[in-house]
């Protein structure tokens, strides 16, 4: 569901149909992020340009666990469900991500995670907020300046796109219904599940 119209996929032509083809998971479905733009796919085509960038210049684990921390602060399931997935899938064990959800800084992260963690919560609460201690925590850890700006891009990438998403009421796809239950209630920060 979205508050605006977007393009069937019976309908969809060009860049659209393009779009919905490259993003069309393995059971066929077209996710509603995806739909979302369809009224726009070349922002969209901006936005995954964009995302490619910066992720090219970070470590997965650490995109993510920025990511988890900006789309918490910002109160975004969608974008809670499909990071969250990605620490369960590659990273983590699915308790260790409901801590992350539920209550990052007491999830026993190592202090870099954790630094990282803060400094992402902070960009996407209020990035005015962010101190030169918050950068200097992150270069007593071992983080390059180079580092501590792809943290920040990631953060304040994820509130354009959660935020674009929320504002159109999209809600997550219902894929992610199929989720443990309490992993699932965690990553349910905002929006509920379409469907759910």
């Amino acid at each position: 569901m979205t508050f605006v119209r977007t393009v069937a996929e019976t309908e969809a032509t060009g860049a659209v149909a393009e779009m919905y083809d490259r993003d069309r998971s393995s059971d066929d479905q077209v996710p509603n992020s995806t739909k979302a733009f369809s009224l726009r796919p070349d922002v969209y085509a901006a936005w995954l340009q964009l995302g490619a960038a910066i992720r090219a210049n970070m470590d997965l684990r650490r995109y993510e666990l920025a990511t988890i921390a900006a789309a918490r602060r910002i109160r975004s399931s969608y974008c809670m469900f499909a990071h969250g997935s990605v620490l369960v899938d590659k990273f983590m064990e699915p308790a260790r991500v409901r801590a992350l959800a539920d209550d990052f800084e007491n999830a026993d992260l190592d202090p870099l995670d954790l630094a990282v963690m803060v400094l992402a919560d902070k960009v996407a609460a209020d990035a005015t907020s962010v101190t030169g201690d918050d950068v200097e925590r992150l270069r007593q850890l071992g983080c390059s300046d180079e580092e501590i700006v792809d943290v920040v891009l990631a953060a304040a990438l994820r509130c354009f796109f959660s935020k674009t998403l929320d504002g159109l009421g999209v809600q997550a796809d219902a894929r992610y219904s199929g989720l443990e239950l309490g992993l699932r209630d965690a990553l349910t920060v905002g929006r509920p599940i379409a469907g759910g």
